[in-house]
């Protein structure tokens, strides 16, 4: 069951659970003025005991400097947390600009949120980002 965590003029968050990951759907730019619900999303699911993350940008038709920031801030909590995160459905627009900052290796894409959660979380999460291991 989708849960709505943020809806506003300019994005949406919400989230559901499958299979062990907590899949945060983003639909909206993630940029500047946005990037701070991203962040506080993560907190608050962070401090209901979510640790094993999916980030789905299915939605997301752009993603400035401010917002790769968000995705690495996250990332850090979510590793403190001993969590994992993935990455779902970015285009090739988004790919990009992973590419472009030299991230593209420390994170796991998926082609969907589907695929993303084939498999349950492994214990050992972010252990080793971000250097990454090969992505699906």
């Amino acid at each position: 069951m989708r849960t709505s965590i943020i809806r506003s003029e300019r994005m949406a968050i919400s989230y559901d659970v499958v299979n062990g990951w907590t899949v945060l759907e983003v639909d909206g730019e993630i940029d500047v003025h946005t990037s701070p619900g991203i962040r506080q999303a993560v907190v608050e699911l962070l401090g209901e005991g979510h640790r094993h993350f999916v980030l789905d940008l299915c939605f997301v038709p752009f993603l400035d400097s401010v917002g790769l920031g968000t995705v690495v801030a996250s990332t850090k909590r979510i590793r403190e947390r001993e969590g994992s995160l993935r990455i779902a459905c970015p285009s090739g627009r988004l790919l990009k600009v992973f590419e472009i900052s030299g991230l593209h290796d420390a994170y796991d894409f998926y082609v969907s949120p589907e695929e993303a959660t084939v498999d349950a979380p492994s214990a050992d999460g972010l252990a080793h980002w971000p250097h990454g291991e090969a992505g699906a």
